[in-house]
């Protein structure tokens, strides 16, 4: 490794092909500009909302007093669950959407995972978020938060203890981009199986074409990667397609690339073949 990334704190996961992936956890400047620009972007929605419902209340009112304090009911009562909703649902929604991101993470290339490396779920997601107000104390400045990652070994805050969570940073240099990797002269065939078939339930008809490819020229010209890099995109490709399609599985016997081969497989067989 470099000796910039020497300097990071590693988290060290072990995958089912029993492959160990160094990911970067997260510093707590990185997650405190995140967390700032999200929430920017939450005080900015706030205003949007406060200010649509006087305009809507001063559609019937002389003065911005009287249109504050003789808006009808339920402009107070929209106004009051969009804010509820801002204010508890903007974090665990993007990063159920977004496959562990938000706004802010995704600036920073941040992201939020399992402890076992796996895409998070909108429950973990959701509690990881519901428990932000007691990291939050005394508000706002993330008191405990940062006190919880001083003091556990994974830069976990109180939240992510409770949610089996982690923040890692995402590096290009470990996990190559898909035009570098695409860019590379086709070796091995995308259809052939070097792993055993992973047993999974998921409905397909959700996923594109498009992420079809990716995962087809990825294990195409995956034996052009030495195999960390190779491991590493593995579960770059992986893991947006199980968020998207939340398969079930057996943990004891998957595997990523075997799970990629499966679902290859499976589509052609549903799609294009009988097409």
């Amino acid at each position: 490794m470099s000796a910039s990334v020497a300097t990071e704190e590693i988290l060290i996961i072990e995958t089912p092909e029993r492959v160990p992936l160094h990911f970067a956890l997260a510093s707590i400047g990185n997650r405190f500009l995140a967390c700032a620009l999200d929430h920017t972007i939450q005080g900015l929605v706030l205003v949007l909302i406060f200010v649509t419902g006087l305009i809507i209340a001063n559609a019937s009112s002389a003065t911005l007093e009287t249109a504050v304090f003789s808006a009808p009911k339920w402009v107070y009562a929209v106004m009051i669950i969009l804010i509820f909703l801002t204010f508890s649902g903007y974090f665990a929604f993007f990063e159920w959407l977004w496959s562990g991101q938000t706004p802010g993470k995704r600036w920073m290339k941040l992201r939020v995972i399992r402890e076992d490396g796996r895409p998070i779920t909108f429950w973990e997601a959701a509690v990881r978020n519901l428990i932000r107000t007691l990291d939050m104390m005394p508000a706002p400045f993330y008191s405990i938060g940062l006190i919880s990652v001083f003091v556990t070994g994974r830069d976990q805050r109180v939240g992510d203890m409770v949610a089996g969570t982690v923040v890692v940073r995402e590096r290009e240099a470990e996990a190559p981009a898909f035009t570098a990797v695409f860019a590379s002269p086709v070796s091995d065939p995308a259809l052939r199986r070097s792993f055993k078939p992973v047993d999974f339930t998921a409905n397909l008809n959700s996923l594109t074409e498009a992420e079809i490819q990716v995962v087809e020229t990825f294990l195409r010209r995956r034996w052009d990667l030495p195999d960390v890099p190779r491991q590493w995109m593995a579960w770059r490709v992986a893991l947006p397609i199980l968020f998207k399609i939340r398969p079930t599985y057996d943990l004891a016997t998957f595997t990523y690339e075997g799970f990629l081969e499966e679902l290859l497989h499976r589509y052609l067989r549903d799609h294009r073949f009988s097409a």
